[in-house]
């Protein structure tokens, strides 16, 4: 518990309740990101990938069981290794560093002086405090500094750091400043739209609704840039 935050029990409905899940619940629905970095124990990476999907299995066995569900059933004896491996190989793997890409940078021999956007970069994340999908497209601009990077590794770097549980303000600020890292500029802007399946599948249960964040860096503060980044945008350029 936080050195700030009161511990108050209170009844509703003849049940107490703290107000730390109150708390919680609020963070939870309101999108809350504690940090741009994800946040990470010491001990992460101490248990081996086959370690962790063997005791993953092992709890979300009990958690079917818990729910209620026959694990004796065909369809659904296997789903506990199946989500096991899907979270260690697959939709979170991002959080592990030895998956991060490698990017080879060549020099800008054409003295291309432009930003350079690429658009429509879909990815598929997850949302930190209900574990349901993020869904959405992130839009990559940078103006280079001698150096440039080839296009698909500007997807692997937005599929890398969405493959993780997430906040999209801290997605659109990692890959930001990544980007700024990699490439030595602080030239860089991203825009991301995407739709929480935690909003439209639960709770206020809007499936309308996106959410748009963006990082501006360098010369992408000034207001002409910025501009004609979401020019960009606008642009049909489906084929």
């Amino acid at each position: 518990m936080k050195q700030n935050e009161t511990l108050l029990n209170i009844q509703l409905n003849g049940d107490k309740i703290e107000l730390s899940d109150i708390l919680i619940d609020e963070i939870g629905d309101n999108h809350v990101s504690t940090s741009v970095d994800t946040p990470l124990r010491e001990d992460a990476f101490v248990l081996t990938e086959a370690e962790k999907m063997q005791q993953i299995e092992k709890h979300f066995r009990s958690i079917m069981e818990i729910m209620g569900l026959d694990l004796t059933d065909d369809s659904l004896k296997g789903t506990p290794k199946r989500v096991a491996k899907m979270y260690i190989k697959e939709i979170f793997s991002g959080l592990n560093p030895a998956n991060k890409p490698s990017v080879a940078l060549f020099e800008n021999k054409y003295k291309y002086n432009e930003m350079l956007v690429e658009k429509n970069i879909s990815f598929y994340s997850n949302c930190e405090h209900h574990f349901v999908p993020i869904i959405g497209k992130a839009h990559v601009a940078y103006i280079s500094n001698g150096k440039v990077i080839g296009l698909s590794k500007l997807n692997r770097l937005v599929e890398y750091y969405a493959k993780r549980p997430q906040v999209q303000e801290r997605l659109t600020m990692q890959i930001g400043k990544e980007l700024q890292k990699t490439l030595g500029t602080e030239d860089v802007a991203i825009v991301i739209d995407a739709k929480h399946l935690c909003v439209a599948s639960r709770g206020v249960e809007d499936d309308t609704s996106s959410t748009i964040t963006a990082f501006y860096g360098g010369a992408f503060k000034e207001e002409q840039k910025k501009n004609e980044f979401l020019k960009y945008l606008e642009l049909k350029t489906e084929f």
